[in-house]
């Protein structure tokens, strides 16, 4: 009997396990149906291993000993694609505390130029691959990873201010400085426009922000404050063995890479994609003007700043997985208080002021160049641009795809699978010369880049004086 038993309960969990070896071997098969290469693991495409059999010590070995390698791969892409040197123009960032760089940075394939690649098809770019490289999708640093990875100057200023290192043994920041926002960046409130930048030119942190704010801010926006700065743990900044910062962490807070309510154009991976081949580098959103923004997330299109925040916890924070989320100590802020009063504290940060915008963000001939009303007849016109981003607040709170995929075939590149990303969130053009990279992934360096890549894409035909008007006329949002 008992031997009839045991025969009994081995068939039984034989059984059990079938479903889950199919379900494996299905993953194997599916390849094709994915669309990724053979020589990709389909294992885990949806959920990230719970349990971990290498300690600390030996992976951290392992990704220190590997980190060069990785930063000189991804090196190697970037000075492919564009021209990194430092470039500045004459406009000034919101609080002049950096210029704005110009040019065009994406790099064409020899003996091609911008004119000949405009009188070319879809099909014909695609087939002579012939797409700029800087017009791809973007490779996360260390993609087979993901992760967040935060600038120097804030893992610089945030150890200063709380002696918590955001600086990760794997992988490193990978954008030149000049490239990025200025730091910090400045702080505008809708509730108080009459005091301009409200940040003394510090970065706000958990040390110092009621010193800051006390007497500007109401105490529902004040404890608001206090939960976006409050580090809880995230995916790769925590206390289990499978973090990626040396010493054990609190975690990170919402104004790590939202600096100042702005951006530091901080990255990581969108959670809402798999297998994770296919998931893109999301570069960080600025905070300014949520108030008056109705979808939120580049994929996940929610339709209030308080599901966003309360759901991020789970998702940009964690890989978008819930499981992985548990096991590290998710916070989980409560709907009512804590979520309701972060959101508050959101809807406060404001654009920058635009003095050459009417109240229906449209330019005020008496203020605005020449040049800066060409632009601003391109961008309402032939170039199209106000189907997505109309005034005054540049943004159409919708969802588009730009079906790229059709300039170029599906490929590896720096362990990214280069495919379409299907649609995205509009974003808005208001204060966008304070934000780059630009993109949903930092693909394009520069106001000129973001030209280039419409002009092509959408099939606009611009010359040459019309897209450096349009340029000028964005510098003016």
């Amino acid at each position: 009997m008992k031997h009839r038993k045991m025969m009994i309960t081995a068939a039984l969990l034989a059984a059990a396990m079938l479903p889950a070896v199919s379900s494996i071997q299905a993953e194997y098969e599916s390849h094709e149906k994915m669309g990724i290469p053979e020589d990709v693991d389909p294992i885990h495409s949806t959920y990230i291993p719970v349990v971990i059999k290498e300690s600390l010590q030996s992976t951290m070995e392992k990704d220190k000993a590997m980190k060069a390698e990785v930063m000189a791969r991804q090196q190697t892409l970037l000075e492919r694609r564009y021209d990194l040197s430092d470039n500045p123009s004459e406009v000034m960032m919101s609080a002049e505390r950096k210029a704005v760089q110009q040019g065009v940075r994406v790099k064409l394939l020899q003996g091609m130029t911008w004119e000949k690649l405009s009188t070319m098809s879809p099909s014909e770019i695609r087939e002579q691959d012939a797409f700029p490289e800087g017009f791809l999708p973007l490779p996360h640093a260390k993609h087979e990873t993901g992760g967040q990875v935060i600038p120097p100057e804030q893992i610089k200023e945030i150890n200063n201010l709380e002696q918590r290192n955001l600086e990760r043994f794997d992988v490193e920041f990978d954008l030149p400085n000049h490239l990025l926002p200025e730091y910090p960046p400045p702080i505008f409130l809708s509730s108080r426009p009459d005091l301009g930048d409200v940040s003394q030119g510090k970065l706000l942190s958990i040390r110092n922000y009621y010193e800051i704010m006390h007497g500007i801010i109401t105490p529902v926006q004040m404890e608001g404050l206090r939960l976006l700065l409050t580090p809880f743990p995230q995916q790769q900044f925590n206390q289990t063995e499978d973090r990626k910062v040396e010493e054990a962490t609190l975690g990170i807070s919402c104004l790590d890479c939202h600096a100042n309510g702005h951006t530091n154009a901080a990255f990581h991976l969108n959670p809402d994609t798999r297998p994770h081949v296919a998931r893109f580098r999301l570069d960080t959103v600025s905070l300014r003007g949520m108030f008056n923004q109705q979808i939120h997330g580049s994929k996940r299109s929610l339709r209030s700043i308080e599901d966003f925040t309360e759901f991020e916890q789970r998702t940009a924070y964690f890989d978008g997985d819930h499981v992985t989320a548990a096991k590290k100590g998710v916070h989980l802020p409560d709907r009512t208080s804590q979520v309701a009063m972060m959101a508050q504290m959101q809807n406060m940060f404001d654009f920058p002021p635009a003095p050459k915008l009417t109240v229906f963000g449209r330019l005020d001939s008496e203020k605005a160049s020449e040049k800066e009303l060409r632009g601003e007849e391109v961008f309402f016109g032939k170039g199209r641009c106000a189907e997505c981003h109309p005034a005054p607040f540049y943004l159409d709170d919708k969802m588009h795809n730009l079906r790229v995929d059709r300039f170029y075939k599906p490929h590896m590149s720096n362990k990214k699978w280069i495919t379409g990303v299907g649609p995205i969130k509009t974003f808005t053009l208001r204060g966008i010369k304070d934000s780059p990279p630009y993109m949903h992934d930092g693909r394009l360096l520069t106001l000129e880049d973001t030209v280039e890549f419409f002009n092509l894409v959408t099939d606009l035909k611009l010359n040459e004086e019309e897209k450096e008007a349009l340029t000028a006329f964005l510098r003016c949002l």
